[in-house]
């Protein structure tokens, strides 16, 4: 039940992110999906070890905390890909 519910959440993250940077066109499930979750883990990195935000802890769960920090890791994901190339 949890692996259904990272899908769900990392679904979530991944398409509220591609909404704020303008990328929706060219993601799919599978791309919000990844993005979502692989965001969440940034954004708590970032967030909650390197900054010392204690409720970034949460990253990738489902609250307003967690998905505010998994939203914003998302968006940073997404600039550093769009950086590369991989989005445009």
């Amino acid at each position: 039940m949890g692996w259904i519910i990272t899908l769900i959440v990392g679904a979530l993250i991944g398409w509220l992110a591609s909404k704020i940077m303008g990328t929706d066109a060219q993601q799919g499930a599978i791309a919000n999906i990844l993005v979502g979750i692989v965001g969440s883990a940034l954004g708590r990195w970032v967030f909650g070890d390197l900054l010392g935000f204690a409720s970034a802890d949460a990253a990738g769960g489902f609250s307003l905390a967690g998905l505010a920090f998994g939203i914003l890791g998302a968006v940073i994901l997404i600039f550093v890909l769009k950086l590369v190339g991989v989005f445009k």
